[in-house]
């Protein structure tokens, strides 16, 4: 085998995985923004949430960019996004606030990840139609996490009701066109 023929192969090994290193970048930061909240870094994790976003949108991009879409890279999508736009956001959230509310602050944080999950799974058994059914857990968790923003001027029993109200949203029937 001749070096080129080596390296043309390597360069269509990785071409073929780009989108979900970058799917796998968004895992990480989920999981680093679960770390600094368990350490009480909690303006760390919601930054690493907000870059957790910002990959989420280039591995699609990517994907579809370079003709590399595939079901794994799908499914990996859908995992991590569980973690960067369900866990983290939920633990960030219950670190700051819900825990004050002892059963009903975690039964929601639980709830919260329950319904970010039901949503991803429905996601991907659904036909691409252009449109979202339900809130994508991505601005569901940005929006959980830029409510943490607001917690030193809002009450903390709203900080409870908008973690429950954006569970909902996402498990809601109403349909959204994709951007």
């Amino acid at each position: 085998m001749l070096l080129s023929d080596v390296v043309d192969q390597t360069v269509r090994k990785l071409k073929s995985q780009t989108a979900n290193l970058v799917t796998l970048t968004n895992l990480s930061l989920g999981g680093f923004s679960i770390i600094a909240t368990f350490h009480h870094q909690l303006n760390l994790s919601l930054m690493l949430i907000f870059i957790a976003a910002l990959t989420d949108r280039l591995d699609g991009m990517t994907a579809r960019r370079l003709n590399i879409e595939s079901e794994l890279g799908k499914q990996l999508d859908s995992m991590s996004d569980i973690i960067s736009f369900g866990a983290a956001p939920a633990l960030l959230i219950y670190t700051a606030v819900l825990n004050e509310f002892s059963f009903p602050g975690m039964f929601f944080t639980i709830f919260y990840i329950g319904c970010g999950a039901f949503r991803l799974a429905r996601f991907n058994i659904t036909e691409n139609t252009g449109y979202f059914t339900g809130l994508p857990i991505t601005a569901a968790g940005c929006l959980l996490t830029l409510s943490y923003l607001a917690i030193p001027v809002i009450p903390d029993v709203l900080v409870l009701f908008i973690t429950i109200i954006l569970s909902l949203l996402m498990i809601s029937s109403f349909t959204l066109k994709k951007v």
